[in-house]
C-alpha cells in the first residue's frame, strides 16, 4: 500500500512565517469569527502538507484545534501529518479523537488500521477496518486493506473475497492489487486470475488494443495478458480483430457486442457473482426527496431540533441511510457532520452554512428528481 507521501525528515522546519502565526492568529481571533480563523489556518495548513512541509503543517493544525478542539477536518489533516512523519502513536491518538467525537467515521477506522500496518500489528489493523466497513459497506479502500491485512495474515480464501467487494466497488483496485506486494500469499490462486482477466478487461475498455497497450497499462506480463485475453475471448466478452502494422498484421482486441448484456441487464458481477437487488427504487427515492424538503424548511426557519431529526433520516441504514452511502457518497458524510456540528454549536452553525447546507440538498434534489422521471419512464 502507498503512502500519500514518501519518506520525511523529522527535524522540525519552523519558518519565521510560522513563528509569528501565533500572534497573528490570536489578534484576529478577537476581531472575527472564530471559524473564519479556523478556515484559514485548515487552508493554510493543507497547502503545507501539499509542499511536503508537515511540521509546519501540524503546527497549524494544533493551531486552529485549539479554537475548536472537535473540528473533524483538522483532526484528519494532523492524523495524516503525524502518520506521514511515522509518529504512529501520536498519530493513533488523533484517530482516537476523532472516534471519541464520531465513534462511525469510516475512515477514521481505515486510517487507524493503516496505521497497525505500519507497526505490522496486521490483526489489529484488520479489526479497525472492519468496523470502518461496518460503518459503510461501499468504502471500497476498507475493502481492500481488508484483502491486505487478511493475505498477510495468511487468510487467502478470505482475503481473495475481500479483494473481489473492494474491485466491485472500485475496479481501479483490481490493477492497483496486481503489484502489491501483500498479495504476495494469494497471486497464485486461480481467483486471483480471475482478477487479471477484470484488469485486462478494464483496459480494452478504456481504448487499449493491443497487447502492448494493455500490458502497459496494466502492469502485468505478456504471458499473464495474453492468458487473460485468451479466456475473455472464450467467454465471448471480448472480440479480437487485426490491423495491419507495416507489412504484417497484429491482433487488435475490442469488447463484444453483447458485453452489456453478460455484466449489465443480468446483474452479474465481473467475477460471476451475482448482486443484490435493490430495494424498490421510485419509493425510495420519493422517500429521500420529501426528505429534503423537510430538510431545506428546517434550515430556512433555523429549526435545529427538526433539522437534526431529518438529517438522521439521511444516515439511518433503516430510512434512506443505505440509499445516500449509494448514491450520494460525499454528500451523506458532509450531513453527518451537520449534525455533529449542530448538536454542538447550534443555531449559530445553521446561519453560518445556511447557504452550502442549502446548495447541497438541492443538488442530491436534482439528481433524484432525474432518477425519479428515469425510473417512472
Amino acid at each position: 500500500m502507498n503512502k500519500l507521501f514518501g519518506k520525511k525528515n523529522k527535524e522540525k522546519k519552523i519558518i519565521s512565517e510560522i513563528k509569528g502565526s501565533e500572534k497573528i492568529v490570536s489578534k484576529e481571533t478577537s476581531l472575527v469569527d472564530p471559524s473564519y480563523n479556523i478556515k484559514k489556518l485548515y487552508k493554510k495548513g493543507v497547502n503545507l502538507m501539499a509542499d511536503e512541509k508537515l511540521d509546519d503543517a501540524i503546527e497549524i493544525f494544533e493551531q486552529a484545534l485549539r479554537i475548536e478542539p472537535d473540528n473533524i477536518e483538522v483532526l484528519m489533516k494532523l492524523g495524516y501529518a503525524r502518520f506521514h512523519l511515522e509518529d504512529h502513536n501520536d498519530a493513533l491518538k488523533v484517530y482516537d479523537k476523532i472516534l471519541e467525537v464520531d465513534v462511525t467515521n469510516p475512515e477514521a477506522w481505515n486510517l487507524k488500521g493503516l496505521v497497525h500496518y505500519e507497526q505490522k500489528k496486521y490483526a489489529q489493523a484488520l479489526d479497525a477496518v472492519n468496523k470502518a466497513i461496518e460503518s459503510d459497506k461501499t468504502y471500497g479502500m476498507a475493502w481492500y486493506n481488508k484483502a491486505c491485512f487478511l493475505s498477510l495474515l495468511n487468510q487467502v480464501p478470505e482475503s481473495l473475497q475481500a479483494l473481489k467487494h473492494a474491485i466491485e466497488i472500485d475496479v481501479k483496485n483490481a490493477r492497483k492489487s496486481i503489484r502489491d506486494k501483500d498479495f504476495v500469499n494469494v497471486r497464485i490462486e486461480e481467483g486471483f486470475k480471475r482478477i487479471e482477466e477484470v484488469v485486462v478487461l478494464e483496459s480494452v475498455r478504456q481504448g487499449y488494443h493491443t497487447i502492448g497497450a494493455i500490458v502497459w497499462t496494466t502492469f502485468l506480463d505478456k504471458i499473464d495478458a495474453e492468458t487473460a485475453l485468451r479466456k475473455l475471448l472464450e467467454k465471448g466478452l471480448i472480440v479480437q480483430n487485426e490491423k495491419r502494422d507495416g507489412l504484417s498484421k497484429i491482433p487488435i482486441y475490442d469488447l463484444s457486442d453483447n458485453f452489456a448484456d453478460k455484466v449489465g441487464k443480468e446483474k452479474i458481477g465481473l467475477f460471476g457473482i451475482t448482486k443484490k437487488k435493490l430495494p424498490k427504487p421510485v419509493k425510495n427515492l420519493k422517500m429521500m426527496s420529501q426528505a429534503i424538503q423537510s430538510a431545506k424548511e428546517a434550515i430556512e426557519e433555523a429549526d435545529v431540533e427538526n433539522a437534526i431529526k431529518v438529517f438522521d433520516q439521511f444516515i439511518d441504514p433503516t430510512k434512506s441511510g443505505e440509499q445516500m452511502i449509494e448514491n450520494f457518497f460525499e454528500e451523506h458524510r458532509e450531513i453527518r457532520l451537520w449534525k455533529i456540528r449542530l448538536k454542538d454549536r447550534g443555531a449559530d452553525y445553521m446561519i453560518e452554512n445556511k447557504d452550502k447546507m442549502l446548495e447541497v440538498l438541492e443538488n442530491i434534489e436534482v439528481t433524484i428528481t432525474k432518477k425519479l422521471r428515469d425510473e417512472i419512464a
